[in-house]
């Protein structure tokens, strides 16, 4: 595979926290680490951030990311979804670039504790089972099968899988949560315009430690990634 494109969408606005992709942590803007983690793996032609927000783009320029456009107002409301953005993105850099890219690789802001290592070994997941979409996950604490549970139509609880009820959760099948942090798509996949989701009929998982599940989207996570790092628990 010789050319990845590599996007970071990182809109203006934010219901949660206001300005929270260039909120500061630890000293540095939010969408700092992601660029970071990025220009350290430096497998992908371009790093390019998708953003609406001129402040954004000057940052994530500082910080060594291309910023080519400014992301249009339809693909910048809360509404819009992440992967038409991310088609959006593809297009616009295939144009601008004059090159075809074989797929694209999305980092979340809000996973700043990613590691480099999982970029490599995500890329190579994907270069191996050459699947339409790969996404990140963590081991889930609940599980569908054991110990979560729906109400039906009469208000009666019931297991959220019907085949649930196991008594223990060894053998339950194993499930997994997203976390939101590293997506891959192949291009094919992505230009296709009825595809607006990372789980298609040919998705593989790539999972990360536990750490990975924190996913910033409130003060509140800020400030425990904040005490981690003061108490050296973690580094960025």
């Amino acid at each position: 595979m010789n050319n990845l494109l590599l996007t970071i969408c990182a809109r203006g606005g934010s219901k949660g926290v206001k300005g929270k992709n260039i909120k500061d942590l630890a000293g540095k803007p939010l969408i700092y680490y992601t660029i970071k983690q990025a220009k350290e793996w430096g497998k992908a032609q371009h790093i390019v951030v998708s953003t609406d927000s001129k402040e954004i783009a000057t940052i994530a320029k500082e910080f060594g990311a291309e910023v080519p456009f400014l992301r249009p107002g339809e693909l910048a409301t809360d509404t819009a979804g992440k992967v038409g953005v991310i088609r959006h993105a593809l297009k616009f850099c295939e144009d601008i670039y004059k090159k075809k890219f074989d797929a694209v690789m999305d980092l979340d802001t809000t996973s700043p504790l990613r590691k480099v290592e999982d970029l490599e070994k995500a890329f190579n997941l994907f270069l191996s089972k050459k699947p339409k979409t790969l996404f990140s996950v963590v081991k889930a604490h609940r599980n569908p099968y054991f110990n979560m549970v729906e109400e039906d139509s009469e208000g009666k609880a019931q297991y959220s899988k019907s085949s649930g009820g196991f008594s223990r959760r060894q053998d339950a099948p194993k499930v997994y949560d997203m976390n939101a942090s590293i997506y891959i798509y192949d291009r094919e996949y992505l230009l296709d315009e009825n595809n607006n989701k990372p789980v298609s009929d040919n998705s593989i998982i790539y999972l990360m430690d536990e750490i990975s599940r924190i996913d910033i989207d409130s003060e509140m996570d800020f400030k425990f990634i904040e005490f981690l790092v003061k108490e050296n628990i973690i580094s960025l």
